[in-house]
């Protein structure tokens, strides 16, 4: 099992003063010592007692959880990180549960799922619902089963990083983050995780109507290159559906009662072809999605096999190693020898010649 002094603790803060301070000492009683604390311009207190519990403190540079999130994930180059809120929603007694995948490299991507412990009154019933809509959608757009795409508990690899493309400033950070993984096929594992509730001291940052909206604009979004057949199909069933209604209203006006309407029979025109096209646009557009992951994924798979080959080429033991240097120094001296004699026949033939004239 790898050490937690590969590990760094990242924890996004916002006001955070009424719990922050026993999330650091938690996680330092658990041997955490690389705590990174990435603060968003607190107006309280935040700060200084996540300094004062021997974090690593920066103020970040931008605005929003996502912009911070990427920007402490330029900042650390540790191994692993293990990411989640200041709120003491989430405990240092998981963070074992969370690494392990990653320390057994059966994963480089690892979710905290809420909702295998919750304690009552951790969440609304309002975010509940919500919660529960968001990953259902995910699931039927993005294909996998993750749980709890919300969960702001991720342990992640140094690898895991390098290949997602985060561009999210908020709270879609988290769904983002989940839809590269799928994207980009980064070996996702779940597990169980206690929620707990907020202490009263705490304040939260969360807006559920708002928020909600933004992750779910985030989630069609980014269908475009993940699911591009649901994407373009949405909006191409949309526009079909618009038209077909409308030409059978404009049709039920002519037969029945003799009036005629051009612009709705016009309009219905354009809505039928606009979805056709639309429709068809996905299903090219998923074709190549479905072409460029088999091409990456067989990209996988080969370079592994031709690191091992290049390994083999240039990673020899040391005793081979020795062996080649012993034999580099044996024909040095071989030549030095080699040379030695050539210079002193010379001189011999000089001496003869100087002789005989």
């Amino acid at each position: 099992m790898a050490d937690y002094d590969d590990v760094c603790v990242l924890i996004p803060t916002y006001n955070e003063e009424g719990a922050i301070g026993k999330v650091l000492s938690s996680f330092r009683a658990e041997g955490f010592d690389n705590i990174l604390v990435i603060d968003g311009g607190s107006e309280d207190k935040t700060p200084t007692i996540a300094a004062d519990h021997g974090a690593d403190v920066v103020q970040q540079s931008g605005s929003g959880k996502g912009q911070a999130v990427r920007e402490a994930f330029a900042l650390t180059d540790a191994p692993y990180v293990l990411m989640l809120d200041g709120d003491w929603t989430y405990r240092a007694e998981d963070a074992d549960a969370m690494l392990e995948p990653l320390f057994e490299g059966r994963a480089d991507h690892v979710i905290g799922d809420r909702f295998a412990d919750m304690e009552a009154g951790a969440m609304s019933r309002l975010n509940q619902v919500g919660n529960t809509l968001i990953n259902t959608a995910f699931r039927h757009i993005h294909g996998r089963e993750y749980g709890d795409i919300l969960s702001g508990y991720r342990a992640l690899t140094r690898e895991a990083i390098e290949r997602v493309t985060l561009t999210e400033d908020g709270f879609g950070i988290e769904t983002e983050l989940a839809v590269e993984c799928v994207k980009h096929n980064v070996q996702t594992e779940v597990v169980p995780i206690v929620y707990r509730s907020r202490p009263g001291e705490a304040e939260t940052n969360l807006r559920p109507i708002r928020d909600g909206a933004t992750i779910f604009l985030t989630l069609y979004r980014m269908a475009k290159t993940n699911n591009p057949l649901f994407y373009f199909g949405s909006v191409g069933i949309a526009s079909l559906l618009g038209g077909l209604g409308l030409g059978g209203y404009v049709a039920v006006e002519w037969f029945t009662r003799g009036i005629s309407h051009e612009v709705m029979a016009f309009l219905s025109g354009i809505a039928l072809i606009f979805g056709v096209q639309l429709l068809m646009f996905g299903t090219l557009s998923d074709m190549i999605v479905k072409l460029h992951r088999e091409q990456m994924q067989r990209l996988d798979r080969a370079l592994p096999e031709e690191g091992k080959r290049s390994g083999a080429g240039h990673e020899r033991p040391a005793s081979a190693r020795r062996s080649q240097t012993h034999t580099q120094q044996t024909q040095g001296t071989t030549t030095q020898t080699e040379t030695a004699d050539s210079t002193a026949a010379e001189d011999s033939l000089d001496t003869q010649n100087e002789t005989d004239t």
